[in-house]
């Protein structure tokens, strides 16, 4: 919420002003690269250092940029295990359901789909008793899950955003 927003009570999203190249060139190398220096990112797109730090906090502030993260090899991490789960869920529970999987350990990713089911989650855990703990007692206890399926990730790669 802006601080305009705040100030006049008005909580409706605001569309995000329209992105430039430049802006498009800022994201990609901070997609790759999140803790590019402002010399760095303003060397790059060929601006100022000022413009590109006004740039990059527009973007935070637009929610365009919803933060910085490390990108993790899961497996040096202690968490060799992955898998997608998919769950059917009962109808306008998604808020609830979401909720709660988001407190699982090993939570990577929640996404509302449409298909044969309705919800993928992307889980990390530390090996293959652990996923199945996971999904069998945490995941199938929660009451608006009807139903899940597991598919195995025998191999992830992050892929490369430039």
């Amino acid at each position: 919420m802006t601080a305009e927003q705040m100030a006049t009570g008005d909580n409706r999203p605001v569309p995000a002003r329209p992105l430039d190249d430049i802006d498009h060139a800022i994201l990609r190398i901070l997609q790759t690269d999140g803790r590019a220096s402002i010399r760095s990112v303003a060397e790059r797109v060929h601006v100022s250092r000022a413009n590109a730090y006004a740039r990059i906090n527009r973007l935070v502030e637009d929610s365009v940029i919803r933060g910085f993260t490390a990108r993790v090899d899961h497996e040096r991490a202690g968490q060799g295990a992955a898998a997608y789960v998919t769950l059917k869920i009962v109808q306008n529970s998604w808020r609830t359901v979401r909720e709660q999987l988001g407190e699982l350990p090993g939570a990577a990713h929640i996404a509302l789909v449409s298909g044969d089911f309705d919800v993928l989650l992307l889980v990390h855990t530390p090996d293959n008793r652990a996923l199945r703990e996971l999904v069998l007692t945490r995941i199938q206890s929660i009451p608006e899950v009807l139903s899940t399926r597991t598919l195995l990730v025998f191999e992830e790669t992050d892929l490369d955003p430039s």
